[in-house]
């Protein structure tokens, strides 16, 4: 079908949902179509100077969002459209069933079981596991979800292959599999830019498991794990790393925090067989460009927030938070014949929340450090470092922080 037939039934959907909702409190049996649109207002400072261009507005985003019941399967569909990046797809859309209170199934593209879900942050933006493939992650697959007892829950799950892929841009010499998605998956790198030798890869083989327990009211503490294919097309072969993360969420009182670690090793070969210490990857349309992600690295995000109740008029809540993540990298970067390790990357994020209704307002200074979307050269960060005057990957020590003041808002219904 085409994008324009496409967008024009998945408006008419969504309207006719808006205008003709069934209840699920009329019976077992329901249907609910809503879904969110989204404007950002930014003004940025990056490498270079601020000029005109640095301030501005864009359309983020609308979605259309659909769940269903009918007996006792259930559906949930959420699809996303990014005029900001000419591009839209699935974010989720999987299959349910409840064998018994306790044990439960999603088949389709549902959310990885991995680390804090469904976020591990409370501003806008995500944390550092996101902008890797480990957060808010979403794969073709089957997740089991069983409450053991009240408090401790265990998630599995098997994954074939990455969400599937709408429309991408400007991925030469990157294009394939994967960079048009809304989950950031591991994607070919065709010209071998980042190893010298070309890196036929794609994600195939996805294993989750993970275990939360209600510590106390209100947070949990848990462990994940995960063990990832890469298979390259050339060899025939299949690499696979892992993920492990012990995390907590919770809330004490009006005070909300998210604490997460991460270990993780994308163990991927390219084309010669040689073991890489940078992937590409991709989503939304555009692959990192230049510089991938490290292979292999620790994260670190913690998170804090209080919410606090008002009656001003419309606004019903505002909610201050900070939120930090820090990746260190395990790998090191030829260049000219001197070798340099792998740079750090920081992302800052304080900011609040202000709710009015279906109205959600963030309000965020986001600071970066060897952050790809916190940087003039979009892509970049998250590998070695930063990218020299000639686009070479760089690491660069003691970088200024970017910054970026984004306000999100946002109607969701």
């Amino acid at each position: 079908m085409r994008k324009k037939q496409f967008t024009i039934l998945c408006l008419m959907i969504f309207l006719m949902g808006t205008a003709a909702d069934i209840k699920a409190d009329d019976g077992e049996d329901y249907l609910h179509v809503g879904g969110a649109v989204r404007y950002n207002v930014v003004s940025q400072r990056y490498e270079s100077e601020a000029g005109t261009t640095s301030h501005y507005a864009t359309w983020d985003t609308w979605r259309v969002n659909v769940s269903a019941r009918y007996s006792g399967v259930s559906l949930v569909f959420e699809y996303r459209f990014y005029p900001t990046f000419n591009t839209h797809f699935i974010k989720e859309g999987h299959i349910g069933y409840s064998f018994s209170d306790a044990l439960s199934m999603q088949l389709g593209v549902p959310q990885v079981p991995f680390g804090n879900v469904t976020y591990n942050s409370h501003s806008w933006w995500f944390m550092s596991g996101y902008y890797v493939g480990l957060e808010d992650d979403h794969n073709m697959g089957i997740k089991f979800m069983y409450d053991v007892t009240d408090r401790l829950n265990i998630m599995a799950a098997y994954f074939r292959q990455q969400d599937p892929a709408g429309p991408a841009h400007n991925t030469a010499p990157y294009s394939g599999p994967g960079a048009g998605t809304y989950s950031y998956n591991v994607i070919p790198d065709y010209e071998g830019v980042l190893t010298g030798s070309p890196a036929h890869i794609r994600e195939l083989n996805q294993f989750n498991i993970r275990v939360g327990y209600e510590l106390i009211p209100g947070l949990e503490v848990g462990m994940s794990g995960q063990i990832q294919g890469l298979y390259n097309s050339v060899l025939d072969d299949t690499e696979y790393g892992h993920a492990l993360a012990v995390h907590t969420d919770g809330w004490f009182g009006n005070w909300s925090t998210k604490l997460q670690f991460i270990n993780y090793d994308y163990k991927a070969k390219n084309d010669a067989g040689e073991i890489m210490d940078r992937v590409q990857m991709g989503a939304y349309g555009d692959p990192y460009y230049g510089d991938g992600v490290a292979a292999r690295a620790n994260l670190l995000s913690v998170g804090v927030g209080h919410s606090i109740d008002v009656d001003w008029g419309p606004v019903s809540n505002i909610m201050p938070y900070i939120d930090y993540a820090l990746m260190t990298k395990d790998g090191q970067l030829e260049v000219d014949e001197q070798m340099f390790d792998f740079e750090n990357s920081h992302m800052l994020v304080p900011g609040f929340l202000v709710t009015a209704g279906n109205i959600f307002t963030y309000v965020d200074f986001a600071l970066g450090k060897n952050h790809p979307w916190l940087t003039d050269n979009f892509g970049t960060g998250m590998g070695a470092g930063h990218l020299d005057e000639n686009g070479r990957p760089m690491p660069v020590e003691d970088l200024d922080w970017n910054l970026r003041f984004n306000i999100n808002i946002g109607y969701y219904f």
